[in-house]
């Protein structure tokens, strides 16, 4: 799934990332792009989760209308 995610600007916003999306799936695949704010990921978890997870690390994010729903 692709997400558009606010707040970040750095490489320790890029490890905060990963870290809250890792938390709900270790194995999950990341990949940060701080230029688009954009955040490719796939992972055993939906949207929803990855969204609220993100939240809670307070980096908002949602779901880009053209995103992969894997």
């Amino acid at each position: 799934m692709r997400l558009h995610v606010d707040n970040m600007s750095c490489q320790h916003c890029v490890q905060a990332v990963t870290a809250a999306l890792r938390a709900l799936d270790p194995q999950a695949q990341v990949e940060v792009d701080l230029a688009c704010g954009e955040v490719t990921v796939r992972g055993q978890f939906d949207a929803e989760a990855a969204i609220r997870a993100l939240a809670e690390a307070d980096y908002p994010a949602r779901l880009l209308a053209d995103a992969d729903p894997v």
